[in-house]
């Protein structure tokens, strides 16, 4: 989905999130439910512990990479992050149920159930958002264009998708995402979720700028 970095302090981020009014104390829990300290959480994160202290108040608000490295440390999915319940593994997903979330700028729809072993969301990423993200973390990621043009960092190689393209890689390659068109671009994306509480399982960013 400044990366799971550094705390780029105060911003226009700021203050009450009203897009994701529970993440806030669901961080919280889900972190003291794994045993992990803020310190140490923050640490596997990539982020200060004075970050994740802004995310697990309310004061800050989490964008989609986060929540994903959060998901992963805590050994739980982004829709338990975000307070999303169901009442069972349907197979199928309708359209009318996908409600979007917002987190940093992105926009996401849930695809698929929740509990899996992987999950799928399809994604919309506004130009200029997140293109700063840098992750690398267990599992894999496939993704697919549906509309604009996906600028892809693989290490170090760049790639521009367009619309029909797709991509499958190993997480543990520095990885980000940024839409290389003004209007956005939208894609369908499947990642694996190791279902684990270790916190050394997530490794921190590599720096890097996209071209």
């Amino acid at each position: 989905m400044s990366s799971p970095e550094t705390d780029p302090g105060t911003g226009p981020e700021d203050g009450p999130s009203e897009d994701l009014p529970v993440v806030a104390p669901q961080l919280r829990a889900l972190r003291r439910r794994a045993g992990l300290t803020l310190e140490a959480a923050a640490r596997a994160a990539g982020l200060s512990p004075a970050h994740l202290s802004r995310l697990e108040t309310g004061r800050r608000q989490p964008s989609l990479p986060m929540l994903l490295a959060l998901a992963r440390i805590y050994g739980t999915t982004v829709s338990e992050l975000l307070g999303e319940t169901v009442a069972d593994r349907d197979a199928v997903v309708r359209a009318a149920d996908m409600e979007p979330t917002r987190a940093g700028g992105w926009a996401y729809w849930q695809a698929g159930g929740a509990g899996r072993g992987m999950q799928a969301l399809r994604v919309h990423i506004p130009y200029g958002t997140q293109g700063d993200i840098v992750r690398v973390h267990p599992g894999e990621e496939w993704l697919y264009v549906l509309k604009g043009r996906l600028r892809l960092r693989l290490g170090d190689s760049t790639h521009v998708l367009a619309p029909g393209d797709s991509a499958h890689f190993d997480s543990l390659t520095p990885h980000r995402l940024a839409a290389a068109d003004h209007g956005g671009t939208e894609l369908l994306f499947v990642h694996t979720l190791l279902q684990s509480p270790t916190a050394a399982l997530c490794l921190g960013p590599t720096p890097g700028e996209m071209p």
